[in-house]
């Protein structure tokens, strides 16, 4: 859901309507970002009011990324990822987290919010020995995706497909799993889903409260929660690494940690391709 403070006088970008909030916008706002409207800022501070801890939330998913990321690139070998619904760039995007493990690690970001497109140049500083590049694709246009990646990355080698807060922007749950399919059908053995969806299986009646707030306020694109049962479902192909499916603060936390993190409002796994 999006970014920071809106900056006066700045020139409004074509083709962005800044009189509803968008989720990218409202998301970055609670990272403390700088690239949002006061619509944005007006909705983030009303869900924040129902749900306190959405912005622990936000920065435990980023900070699920970086494990993710780190694990994949320095443990696995994975030199490829492709990152669809990457929105608006904050500290520690994909690829600043695996070209710093690997700098020849090559990254593929795909989103359709003009927004993010206004900014990805930004997205597309990488290393030298890398490739880092940006595709205006719709995750509902899975062909598209993988046709524009596939000037970038190789699929005949291991990718990691990087679905991070976007699956619950598809309302429907039976088209969402067809479309993670498509994907992982052109993702060779050895690939790996990553994988975070906004649930409300922690609690329940504040987070319910929050998504109608944020739908009803006319937000773009509307968002969902789904069940365990149902998120387990995206990893049917799959080789579903240890912890499982869990709260993103809760998966492979930094050793550092004293206890166990709590839960927050997004569930993750990352599963391998047989």
């Amino acid at each position: 859901m999006g970014e920071g403070s809106c900056v006066a006088g700045r020139e409004r970008l074509p083709n962005i309507d800044t009189t509803v909030p968008h989720t990218a916008r409202v998301w970055n706002y609670w990272l403390g970002g700088k690239d949002n409207y006061p619509v944005d800022e007006e909705a983030g501070d009303r869900i924040s009011a129902v749900m306190p801890g959405i912005v622990d939330t936000a920065r435990a998913v980023r900070s699920f990324l970086v494990r993710a990321v780190r694990y994949l690139v320095g443990e696995v070998g994975i030199r490829q990822l492709l990152d669809i619904g990457t929105g608006l760039p904050t500290a520690n995007n994909t690829h600043q987290v695996a070209q710093a493990t690997a700098p020849e690690c090559r990254i593929v970001y795909a989103d359709n919010d003009p927004l993010v497109l206004a900014h990805a140049r930004a997205l597309l500083t990488g290393t030298p020995q890398g490739v880092t590049d940006y595709i205006d694709a719709d995750l509902r246009d899975p062909d598209k995706t993988l046709r524009e990646a596939a000037r970038t990355l190789d699929f005949t080698q291991p990718i990691a497909l990087m679905l991070l807060g976007i699956l619950n922007h598809i309302m429907d749950t039976e088209e969402s799993y067809a479309i993670v399919n498509r994907l992982l059908d052109a993702l060779p053995s050895g690939s790996y889903l990553v994988m975070s969806h906004f649930t409300s299986l922690v609690d329940t009646e504040i987070v319910e409260e929050g998504m109608r707030i944020f739908n009803e306020s006319g937000g773009t694109p509307p968002v969902r929660g789904r069940s365990r049962e149902e998120l387990i479902r995206y990893f049917d192909r799959l080789e579903l690494l240890e912890p499982g499916l869990v709260s993103v603060s809760r998966w492979r936390p930094d050793s550092s940690n004293v206890g166990v993190p709590a839960e927050v409002y997004e569930f993750c796994g990352v599963g391998r391709k047989p």
